[in-house]
Protein backbone atom coordinates (compact mmCIF):
# COMPACT_ATOMS: atom_id res chain seq x y z
CA UNK A 1 0.00 0.00 0.00
CA UNK A 2 1.27 3.46 -0.89
CA UNK A 3 1.72 5.90 1.96
CA UNK A 4 -1.11 8.42 2.30
CA UNK A 5 -0.71 11.87 0.81
CA UNK A 6 -1.66 15.00 2.67
CA UNK A 7 -3.37 17.66 0.59
CA UNK A 8 -3.68 20.92 2.46
CA UNK A 9 -6.59 23.08 1.36
CA UNK A 10 -7.24 26.45 2.98
CA UNK A 11 -10.68 27.88 2.29
CA UNK A 12 -10.91 31.52 3.28
CA UNK A 13 -14.10 32.33 1.43
CA UNK A 14 -16.10 30.79 -1.39
CA UNK A 15 -13.99 32.92 -3.71
CA UNK A 16 -10.56 32.08 -2.29
CA UNK A 17 -9.30 28.56 -1.79
CA UNK A 18 -5.58 27.90 -1.58
CA UNK A 19 -4.47 24.34 -2.21
CA UNK A 20 -1.64 22.34 -3.74
CA UNK A 21 -2.55 23.25 -7.32
CA UNK A 22 -2.35 26.98 -6.74
CA UNK A 23 0.86 26.57 -4.76
CA UNK A 24 2.32 24.58 -7.65
CA UNK A 25 1.18 27.30 -10.08
CA UNK A 26 2.91 29.98 -7.99
CA UNK A 27 6.11 27.92 -7.95
CA UNK A 28 5.93 27.40 -11.72
CA UNK A 29 5.40 31.13 -12.35
CA UNK A 30 8.35 31.92 -10.12
CA UNK A 31 10.51 29.39 -11.96
CA UNK A 32 9.43 30.21 -15.54
CA UNK A 33 8.64 33.92 -15.28
CA UNK A 34 5.45 33.34 -17.25
CA UNK A 35 1.83 32.49 -16.52
CA UNK A 36 1.43 30.75 -19.88
CA UNK A 37 4.64 28.71 -19.47
CA UNK A 38 3.60 27.77 -15.93
CA UNK A 39 0.20 26.65 -17.20
CA UNK A 40 1.74 24.60 -20.02
CA UNK A 41 4.14 22.98 -17.55
CA UNK A 42 1.15 21.95 -15.44
CA UNK A 43 -0.98 20.83 -18.38
CA UNK A 44 -3.54 23.61 -18.05
CA UNK A 45 -4.63 26.29 -20.46
CA UNK A 46 -3.38 29.85 -20.22
CA UNK A 47 -6.98 30.91 -19.58
CA UNK A 48 -7.27 28.56 -16.59
CA UNK A 49 -3.87 29.60 -15.19
CA UNK A 50 -4.76 33.27 -15.61
CA UNK A 51 -8.14 32.75 -13.89
CA UNK A 52 -6.43 31.14 -10.89
CA UNK A 53 -3.92 34.00 -10.68
CA UNK A 54 -6.75 36.55 -10.86
CA UNK A 55 -8.61 34.70 -8.10
CA UNK A 56 -5.55 34.80 -5.85
CA UNK A 57 -4.72 38.42 -6.70
CA UNK A 58 -8.29 39.45 -5.84
CA UNK A 59 -8.33 37.50 -2.58
CA UNK A 60 -5.21 38.89 -0.94
CA UNK A 61 -4.66 42.44 0.27
CA UNK A 62 -1.97 42.90 -2.37
CA UNK A 63 -1.46 40.86 -5.55
CA UNK A 64 0.52 37.61 -5.41
CA UNK A 65 1.58 37.79 -9.08
CA UNK A 66 2.63 40.83 -11.07
CA UNK A 67 2.37 40.40 -14.83
CA UNK A 68 3.13 42.48 -17.88
CA UNK A 69 1.49 42.11 -21.26
CA UNK A 70 3.24 40.46 -24.15
CA UNK A 71 4.38 42.42 -27.15
CA UNK A 72 7.57 42.88 -29.15
CA UNK A 73 9.67 42.37 -26.02
CA UNK A 74 7.36 39.69 -24.62
CA UNK A 75 5.48 39.76 -21.38
CA UNK A 76 6.25 38.09 -18.13
CA UNK A 77 5.15 37.40 -14.60
CA UNK A 78 6.81 37.38 -11.21
CA UNK A 79 5.70 36.60 -7.71
CA UNK A 80 5.31 39.67 -5.57
CA UNK A 81 6.64 39.75 -2.00
CA UNK A 82 3.11 38.73 -0.93
CA UNK A 83 3.18 35.81 -3.39
CA UNK A 84 6.49 34.60 -2.00
CA UNK A 85 5.14 34.84 1.56
CA UNK A 86 1.92 32.99 0.72
CA UNK A 87 3.87 30.19 -0.98
CA UNK A 88 6.40 29.98 1.85
CA UNK A 89 3.76 29.77 4.57
CA UNK A 90 1.67 27.25 2.62
CA UNK A 91 4.72 24.97 2.22
CA UNK A 92 5.54 25.42 5.91
CA UNK A 93 2.04 24.26 6.85
CA UNK A 94 2.43 21.20 4.61
CA UNK A 95 5.71 20.37 6.34
CA UNK A 96 4.14 20.74 9.78
CA UNK A 97 1.25 18.45 8.87
CA UNK A 98 3.57 15.84 7.40
CA UNK A 99 6.17 15.95 10.17
CA UNK A 100 3.99 16.40 13.24
CA UNK A 101 1.09 14.37 11.94
CA UNK A 102 3.14 11.29 11.04
CA UNK A 103 2.19 9.44 14.22
CA UNK A 104 -1.52 10.10 13.71
CA UNK A 105 -1.33 9.18 10.04
CA UNK A 106 0.33 5.89 10.97
CA UNK A 107 -2.34 5.20 13.62
CA UNK A 108 -5.14 5.78 11.10
CA UNK A 109 -3.35 3.68 8.49
CA UNK A 110 -3.22 0.74 10.91
CA UNK A 111 -7.02 0.82 11.11
CA UNK A 112 -7.45 0.34 7.36
CA UNK A 113 -8.32 -2.99 5.77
Amino acid sequence: MNPPRIKLRLQYAPTLVLGPGKAELLEAISRTGSISAAGREMGMSYRRAWALVEEMNAGFSTPVVDSSRGGPGGGGAVLTPTGHKVLHHFRQLEDILRDHGAQDIEAISKLLK
